[in-house]
Order: structure tokens, then C-alpha cells, then sequence
């Protein structure tokens, strides 16, 4: 599992992505989360610019990205 530690309020799901380095491009990103392959919080999202906030999980792929301040 992956963790990111939030220096704002909140991080945006491309960012996540990106960050966490599971896609290498916002255009990846953005393609993924329209196809319906990412989940947050259990369920698919389909908007790139969602908020994540302390304690949000992201799945993609096989793989957990924790979201925590």
C-alpha cells in the first residue's frame, strides 16, 4: 500500500496518481479514471479533479494508495 502524506487539505485524484506513481502523465491519469478503472473508497470514480482527503484509499490496478495528513 501506498501512502501519501497530504501538505495541504486535500490532493486531487490525477495528482494521487501520479504521485504514487502508478500512471506517468495527468493525460494517463485522466484516461484511467474515465475508463471507470479507478476506485475511491470502494467505488469507481469517474472525475479526474475529485478530492481526496485524510483517510480516502484509492485503488487502481491491483494496487492501494492511502490517503492520510
Amino acid at each position: 500500500m501506498e501512502k501519501i502524506i497530504l501538505n495541504e487539505e486535500y490532493i486531487k485524484l490525477g495528482q494521487a496518481l501520479k504521485a504514487a506513481r502508478l500512471v506517468s502523465s495527468g493525460v494517463e491519469a485522466k484516461f484511467a479514471i474515465q475508463d471507470g478503472l479507478v476506485k475511491v473508497n470502494g467505488e469507481v470514480e469517474l472525475r479526474r479533479g475529485r478530492k481526496l482527503y485524510d483517510q480516502d484509499v484509492v485503488s487502481f490496478e491491483g494496487k492501494t494508495i492511502f490517503i492520510s495528513k
